[in-house]
């Protein structure tokens, strides 16, 4: 580009030259464009970032980590809107136990779903071309509907009997108006398939940005739906947000898909290998995502063993570093699994094992002193976050070292989630539900075991060590496969 440039302009006359100065020196917007310092260096990011693999994962996890912090603190801003407006009474208990279903549907049904296809949607593109990677997707979309249209009907027969599990205390009328809002929060279960599999394709295409950011579009619209519906509308004032919020949501990311070439609507061609392959891989990464969903029931059944503000006390503890581990497993996780899907379907089992060391050693560096001053700080930190109000400074003492042992977990935690990706990529999910099913059966026994010793604490340094025990697992099942497939070729 460099060397074109200089040849035209070698070509052009000095008037040429001075008339194209004149133009620089009294345009405005020339000026702004050719001098803009954000340009110039975002140029040289997408040109750092595109030379090789490593740099395009770290390019790709810093765009998630970067826009998804500013979606964790809108939906901050939005849980303290809500608070305000409607603090503890019974309207919000309705719709937070309301969402509840939906929400674990919309994680383990719909967030599978992406991790499943992404991998073989990245294959097909590349082996065989558009129109047959556009197959694949128009039959995955017919599949991700029915299979939530199924979900939503499932919910619908049995809400009578399910409520009343979830919301024992409640009263008649609240119970009634808890089964109204599930009624009108179902639609999000199909607007949320779409979303997710439009973004799953956007991710595989690299077109990271727009998935991480369009979920800020629905915390935005609850604000502005609270503030201007609220005071005649109540709760359904947040239901009605919600709604629209998903919708947009999708809107944006059909969008940019359609950009792409691809066509949004869902249509079945039939069953050929490539469908069978993602709902086999989308199968054993849900029953995963099951597993692990029980861990956390696990933990807070097993909490309510040790009496009253053991649950509470255990719920605080993970706040302090649940904000990391989410937005670090979702950037780290997103970016990796387009590139290992790639590097798996060209089988560079070079690249793949050059990549996996690069990432664990930056992890490690990264995330060792991180858990590190985590720990030593604990006590101050929970005080700064919680100490006012009814939280006392008994409490502080509770919580900090609940805190301390759950921080131990995030090496161990950032690690396996790109191994998981890893193992998916190269088709190993029923691997992945194994070792969710021997975690699950590795927490209990933990959990057990170290809460007579060290109380509710225990529970939090039973998780960290599990999570050590996956690590373990995956890396030795990774290693075991790519020695596999390097030994075939």
């Amino acid at each position: 580009m460099i060397e074109l440039h200089r040849l035209r302009q070698a070509d052009k006359g000095p008037a040429d030259m001075d008339a194209e100065r004149l133009i620089r020196m009294t345009d405005p917007k020339t000026q702004v464009v050719k001098g803009s310092l954000w340009l110039r260096l975002t140029d040289h990011w997408t040109r750092w970032t595109s030379a090789s693999a490593n740099r395009g994962i770290f390019g790709a996890a810093v765009t998630i980590g970067f826009l998804s912090i500013g979606v964790k603190v809108v939906a901050a801003l939005k849980e303290i809107v809500v608070a305000r407006t409607f603090g503890t009474s019974d309207a919000i208990d309705a719709f937070l136990v309301a969402f509840m279903l939906p929400f674990f549907a919309i994680n383990v049904v719909s967030g599978s779903f992406n991790v499943a296809l992404i991998p073989t949607f990245v294959r097909v593109r590349d082996r065989d071309g558009h129109e047959a990677a556009q197959r694949l997707l128009s039959n995955m979309l017919s599949w991700s509907l029915a299979l939530l249209a199924g979900v939503t009907i499932l919910f619908g027969l049995f809400a009578n009997a399910l409520l009343p599990l979830m919301a024992s205390s409640f009263s008649g009328a609240k119970l009634a108006l808890t089964k109204q809002l599930l009624y009108l929060l179902f639609p999000t279960l199909l607007m949320c398939g779409l979303s997710t599999t439009w973004a799953a394709v956007l991710n595989a295409g690299n077109k990271f940005a727009l998935a991480a950011i369009t979920p800020v579009l629905t915390p935005l619209l609850t604000i502005g739906g609270i503030y201007a519906l609220s005071p005649d509308w109540g709760i359904y004032a947040v239901v009605v947000a919600t709604l629209i919020g998903f919708g947009a949501e999708g809107l944006i990311l059909g969008c940019g898909l359609k950009r792409q070439g691809f066509s949004l609507l869902p249509r079945w061609r039939g069953f050929d290998l490539a469908v069978r392959e993602v709902i086999d891989q989308d199968s054993a990464v849900a029953a995963g995502a099951v597993l692990m969903s029980g861990s956390l029931v696990v933990n807070q059944s097993m909490a309510a063993i040790r009496g009253p503000g053991s649950v509470a006390g255990l719920n605080y503890g993970t706040k302090v570093v649940s904000f990391i581990l989410g937005i670090g497993s979702l950037a780290l996780g997103t970016a990796v699994l387009p590139y290992f899907s790639r590097m798996v379907a060209a089988e560079e089992w070079a690249g793949v094992r050059h990549t996996l060391r690069t990432y664990l050693r930056l992890l490690m560096i990264a995330s060792l002193p991180l858990a590190a001053a985590l720990v030593v700080a604990s006590e101050p930190l929970v005080r700064i976050l919680f100490q006012r109000g009814n939280f006392t400074p008994d409490d502080t003492r509770l919580v900090a070292p609940i805190a301390a042992c759950f921080a131990l977990q995030i090496p161990f935690y950032l690690a396996g989630q790109m191994g998981v990706r890893l193992l998916i990529a190269m088709g190993k999910s029923r691997t992945v539900m194994i070792i969710c099913a021997v975690n699950l059966l590795a927490n209990v026994a933990g959990n057990w075991t170290l809460m007579k010793a060290m109380g509710t604490a225990g529970i939090a340094l039973s998780t960290s060590l599990v999570y050590l025990l996956s690590c373990g697992q995956i890396f030795y099942a990774i290693g075991t496969e790519l020695k596999c497939r390097q030994q075939s070729e």
